[in-house]
This record gives structure tokens, sequence and C-alpha cells, in this order.
């Protein structure tokens, strides 16, 4: 059984062609999930890489682009503030979940409160506690432990018969190596995915069945999460895990709830999701490019360059947002001072000014780490590292066992312009002759 490669339509093309340039409205979710975003960016690089979307769900926003202007908006911290937040909010959907909060009595976190929606000089200092978790000598002491993990995944799948690769292999290692980091309770390391999932979804897609459900399950998620810190403190006993490092920093330990839930948030979904899409989307490209993966199985040494390749190609986290703190003129346009800037994280790793061959997947490019995925600036990823790590041990461990991964029907797609993945993902390894 094979799916076949999806291909845009000329159709689709076409219209996005005819749609006025000012009703463009790149973050409309429908087309991340139905995967026609494509064409959209492509015009937007073309014929407006500053592009201002005057009315949407989100309010009025611009939209970053191309590879020169994401980095310009990326590394200039202090024209581009984090403090607002990070993604863009559907601005009915951010009302409603606040006023379900408000009857819970508790309150939204403003901009999620984690180091990532900080300002320098505050932001360095959160930053820099975490650090030393994801640091590469405590990545090797974790790759083993992930190993083994990985390896013991992989035996426990079905041969012959389909199955979800999201469920069974890509949210399950994620999980493992989340609990791992924050020390959590192993047996419970699928309530991780579970939050991460209700954080980033809106009622009708994922778990998330309505914005009470949703309330319940962070008031959950930071409940568990407040007795891991108060445990901790009183004890006294702190070890390598990033609640430690935060209770045992002179900076963080003080640190209001607020900012811990809010550094919570961003550690559970960025180690979730970046990790878990890309290997889904690693599984998902292999198939649809049966010449990479020739290449891959022949030459295993590729793994790591087929790694940063997929992380370019799914970018799982399609786009970070900025405030303006002032006018700035940004190629021939004004972002006036309070205004909503995106940059397009998913259209500058498809700019075929700065990346050759940008729209084809190609596992031994000759600079896979040249892309937009991690960010750039003081607010790059913190855990690239862990990821590339897992990314890297899974696909190993993948070649050691299975010499075909057939994805026998299309995926279902996340319906966020935020994360770009994938809820599920039927696939089959055939039975060995």
């Amino acid at each position: 059984m094979n799916v076949q490669v999806k291909n845009l339509s000329s159709a689709e093309t076409e219209a996005i062609a005819s749609i006025p340039l000012a009703q463009i409205n790149p973050g409309d979710p429908v087309r991340f999930q139905n995967d026609t975003i494509w064409p959209m960016f492509e015009r937007l690089r073309r014929e407006d890489p500053v592009h201002f979307t005057p009315d949407s769900e989100f309010g009025p926003y611009w939209s970053i682009t191309t590879w020169n202007d994401i980095m310009a908006v990326d590394t200039d911290h202090g024209a581009f503030s984090s403090a607002q937040g990070i993604s863009l909010d559907n601005l009915e959907n951010l009302a409603e979940q606040t006023r379900v909060l408000e009857s819970m009595g508790r309150k939204r976190s403003r901009g999620g409160a984690g180091f990532i929606t900080m300002d320098e000089p505050e932001h360095s200092v959160h930053r820099k506690t975490v650090t030393p978790t994801v640091a590469p000598a405590n990545i090797a002491k974790m790759a083993p432990i992930v190993r083994e993990r990985a390896g013991a995944i992989l035996d426990s799948l079905p041969i012959g018969t389909p199955f979800d690769w999201v469920d069974l292999v890509s949210k399950e290692l994620t999980a493992m190596t989340l609990a791992t980091l924050f020390d959590f309770p192993f047996e419970d390391r699928r309530k991780l995915t579970y939050w991460s999932d209700m954080i980033t979804n809106s009622p009708g897609h994922g778990p998330v069945q309505s914005w009470m459900h949703k309330a319940e399950a962070m008031v959950e998620c930071f409940n568990a999460f407040d007795k891991l810190w108060d445990e901790r403190a009183e004890s006294g006993e702190l070890g390598a895990d990033l609640i430690s490092m935060l209770i045992g920093h002179p900076e963080t330990r003080a640190m209001s709830r607020e900012q811990y839930h809010g550094t919570v948030v961003l550690l559970i979904v960025g180690g979730n999701d970046t990790t878990r899409n890309t290997i889904s989307g690693s599984v998902y490209e292999l198939h649809r490019n049966p010449g990479e993966f020739e290449k891959l199985r022949a030459n295993p040494s590729l793994i790591p360059s087929m790694v940063s390749e997929t992380i370019r190609w799914q970018t799982p986290l399609a786009h970070m947002a900025r405030v303006a703190t002032k006018d700035v003129e940004l190629n021939g346009k004004t972002i006036r001072e309070g205004d909503k800037v995106v940059m397009w994280y998913i259209s500058g790793n498809r700019d075929e000014a700065m990346i050759p061959n940008a729209h084809s997947y190609i596992i031994d490019r000759e600079r896979p780490r040249q892309h937009l995925s991690f960010g750039f600036g003081v607010h790059r990823c913190v855990g690239n590292r862990v990821a590339e790590m897992q990314l890297t041990i899974i696909w190993e461990e993948i070649l050691k066992r299975f010499p075909q991964i057939e994805v026998v029907e299309e995926p279902v797609r996340s319906f966020s312009p935020f994360v770009h993945g994938f809820e599920s993902m039927q696939v089959l390894i055939p039975s060995r002759l």
C-alpha cells in the first residue's frame, strides 16, 4: 500500500493568485491543515515580502516571509519585543479562554510569561538557568538512555499491520525525553504530551473538547508542576533536571508562579512539538522521496544531514511573533510602534534566494544546517541539540531494524498556523520475507 505524493492542484495555485494582496491572511489555520500554504508564501516572497493584513481573526499584523527580512527582525531584539506573546492568537478564542479561566478563579498568563516572552536583560538570566540541563555534557549522558528507550519503542511496533506512527513512536519518544528532563514521574509521561496538545489546540481540534476542558487541563498541568517545585524546594534535594535548576538559581528561585507556569508551557511545547513533528515529518518525506530513502539506507552517515534537512523542510513551529517597540523601516515598508510582526520561518526556509533548490527535499545537501527553524538571536531555541540528538538516535535505530516504512494514507495535519505538525499518520512496516 502506498499513499500518492500530494501535489497542489493548479486550481489551488490559481485561487491564491486571484486573491487581492491586502486580503491575504497567511495565518489561516485551514490552509495549514490542508497543506495549501505553499503558493501563498511563494507569492508573498515574490510580490510583497513585508505584508500587512489589516483585518483577521488575529487582529492586524505584518507577515515577514523572506530569509533576510526574517533575520533582520529576529536579531533585533531591541526593536522587536517578545513580551506580548510569540504567536498569532485568535482574539475571540483568547477572550473565551480568559473568561473560562476567570470563572475558575484563575487568570491567563500574559504572553505565556516564560523566558521566551521576556526581553533583555531578564530573558538571558532565565535562559541561562536552564541551559546546563541541555548542554552538550548533559546531552551525552542522556543519549544512551534515549537510545535504549528508542529501541524498546521500535521493537514493540506491529509488523505487517497499519498503525499510527505519531502516537506509537513520535509522541512516545518525546514524552520519555521530556520526563527525563523534568524528572517527571515516568509512568505519567504521556500527560506531558496530552498537556502540550491541550495548550496548543482549540476546541474541536486535537484532544480539546471545550474551553472548560482546555482550562481544566491547564490547571491540572500547573498543579502537577507546582507540586514538583514545592517537593524539591522543601526537601532541598536538587538534581540536574529543569525544575531543580530553576529552584537552585538565585535569579529564578523567587520567580512568580505565573512566570514558572509560562516556563513550563514553553518547555513542554518546545520539547514536544519540535521533535515529535520532525520525527513524523522525516518518515513522511522519506516515503514521498524514495530516492532519498535509498541514499539513507546506503549511507547511514547521512542521518545527521537528513535530520537537519527535515527540520528545515518540516519547520515544526511555523512562525514566531514580535511587537515593534518603535517605528521601523523594513524592505520599503514602515512598521509602526505597537504593530504585531510575524516571522514566517516556514516561508524563509523555502526562500530560494538563500537556499538552492529550496522546494526539494535533499538529505545530502551541501549546507543542511542552514535553516531558520530554531530561530536566531537571543531567542534561538535552547533545546535544539536535544531535538537533534533524539532525531539522530531514533533514525539510527530505525535503520538497524526496518528497511522500509510505508505511509498508507495522507496524514491528518494540525489545525494551527503555529505548530506545523501531524495529528496522526498511518504507516505500515512490511513483513520481512
